[in-house]
């Protein structure tokens, strides 16, 4: 007896507002609401405000991770959650970095690389997502977004601290110079990140091309196998 297939029911889409109050994006929407707090300890130059620059920055880093994380696990992968988090992530990134332009601990065109390197990358995906390809994060990418993040965090804090760790004695460390150091490590890390978006892009554009014309030849194959094979004429009966 032939067994039924059961059909598969669509997912009924969330509406707008139950997206917007769910735990991931409400993380995510706090991570946008500290911006200004970070800036305003900021903003202060002090040792002690820059500490609490950090510590702002940090938690709204660990939200970057908390909130994909709990998407997944709740099952609540939503569009908005999609469009908020990276922006949010920039949002924080570009806002800290440009406030430490004007105090001089960040050069200019740092900020203008960084900037022109991310809106090439998400223009790319962009246009590889209107075409139904999904270019994932690589490991480049990653390397690029840990290195910037701690970076900031020592950019920060700004300023010497005496720093030891497990009985080791690193004496006093400009956090400053260790911050430049690092956002600029992350901009080498940037450029191969972006390279691999394109290789991947094009490559994942070619597989597709190749998928929607391989139909097409196998057609013409069957075709030219259901042809009739030609007969070869008999050849003259030798005389007697």
């Amino acid at each position: 007896m032939a067994t039924k297939k059961k059909k598969r029911t669509p997912q009924k889409r969330r509406p707008l507002a139950e997206d917007a109050f769910n735990i991931p994006n409400l993380l995510t929407m706090l991570r946008v609401v500290m911006i200004p707090l970070c800036l305003w300890f900021l903003d202060k130059d002090t040792p002690r405000s820059g500490f609490w620059a950090g510590i702002v920055f940090t938690i709204a880093a660990l939200t970057d991770m908390l909130d994909g994380y709990l998407a997944r696990k709740l099952n609540v992968v939503s569009v908005l959650g999609k469009l908020l988090d990276p922006l949010a992530d920039k949002l924080i990134v570009m806002a800290t970095l440009v406030w430490m332009t004007q105090m001089g601990r960040v050069p200019a065109w740092v900020i203008i690389v960084l900037l022109g390197r991310d809106i090439s990358v998400t223009a790319l995906r962009s246009i590889a997502a209107s075409e139904g390809v999904v270019i994932a994060a690589g490991e480049e990418g990653k390397a690029k977004t840990a290195l910037q993040m701690i970076g900031i965090i020592a950019l920060l804090l700004g300023y010497p601290y005496h720093l030891s760790y497990a009985g080791i004695d690193f004496g006093v460390c400009e956090m400053n110079h260790i911050g430049q150091a690092l956002v600029y490590l992350s901009l080498v890390f940037s450029f191969g990140s972006a390279v691999q978006y394109v290789r991947l892009f094009v490559a994942a554009v070619e597989a597709k091309e190749k998928k929607v014309s391989s139909p097409s030849d196998e057609r013409q194959q069957r075709r030219g196998s259901l042809r009739p094979p030609e007969i070869a004429p008999e050849p003259d009966k030798p005389t007697e």
